[in-house]
């Protein structure tokens, strides 16, 4: 049985996001053996934690007053701020998918076993450090540095899943986790990019002393 359903309460959530950021190899194990399907991970558990960055991200520029740099306050539009939040939410629950389709293709060249579920909940379980790391957002500024480390360890948690999931002998982990980077990196950018067109929607920023 999954340890994260559809309709699960709110401790056996926590519980799922607490072990794999504590215990990832051990929790590892745990998720290989689940029965879950992409579906169930989806909307028991991507779903509600790739909006953290989304949602404070929102509330850092907004309800914070804004980007402090140099003793100017920069202060984007309140539609321009809700419509990249949304934006990039969607982006991102689109590349998760997207990097489990790459992890499972490129499985057989690093000597692994294909399987799209497996690779999912690789894809989805190790974001966890940097979804919960979202949580700086609500410092914009500063909040991206912590954020940075939020995705170095969500780099180490894959490095540990790989060879569990889609079971990698270990000198091919690294290669199979770097070309994994490089797709990541990608995604990342044009998830970037294009959330950021939606800034100055609703107005410029405006800058204020």
């Amino acid at each position: 049985m999954s340890v994260v359903e559809p309709g699960s309460s709110g401790p056996r959530f926590f519980a799922r996001v607490v072990a794999i950021l504590f215990k990832p190899n051990e929790t590892w194990d745990v998720i290989d053996a689940e029965s879950s399907d992409i579906g169930e991970i989806y909307r028991g558990y991507v779903v509600p934690l790739a909006a953290i960055p989304a949602v404070c991200g929102a509330i850092g520029l907004l309800g914070l007053g804004g980007i402090h740099i140099f003793g100017f306050s920069l202060r984007p539009s309140l539609p321009g701020v809700l419509t990249e939040m949304v934006v990039n939410y969607v982006l991102t629950l689109v590349g998760v998918y997207l990097l489990a389709v790459v992890i499972d293709e490129l499985a057989p060249q690093f000597g692994g076993a294909r399987g799209r579920t497996q690779a999912f909940k690789l894809a989805a379980y190790s974001g966890t450090a940097f979804w919960v790391a979202g949580v700086f957002r609500l410092m914009p500024g500063p909040g991206w540095i912590l954020m940075l480390l939020g995705g170095l360890y969500t780099l180490y948690l894959m490095y540990l899943g790989l060879p569990k999931l889609m079971k990698v002998e270990g000198e091919r982990t690294v290669p199979y986790l770097a070309v994994s980077l490089v797709v990541t990196l990608v995604f990342a950018i044009v998830i970037s990019s294009l959330s950021s067109c939606f800034q100055n929607y609703g107005g410029p920023l405006r800058v204020s002393t």
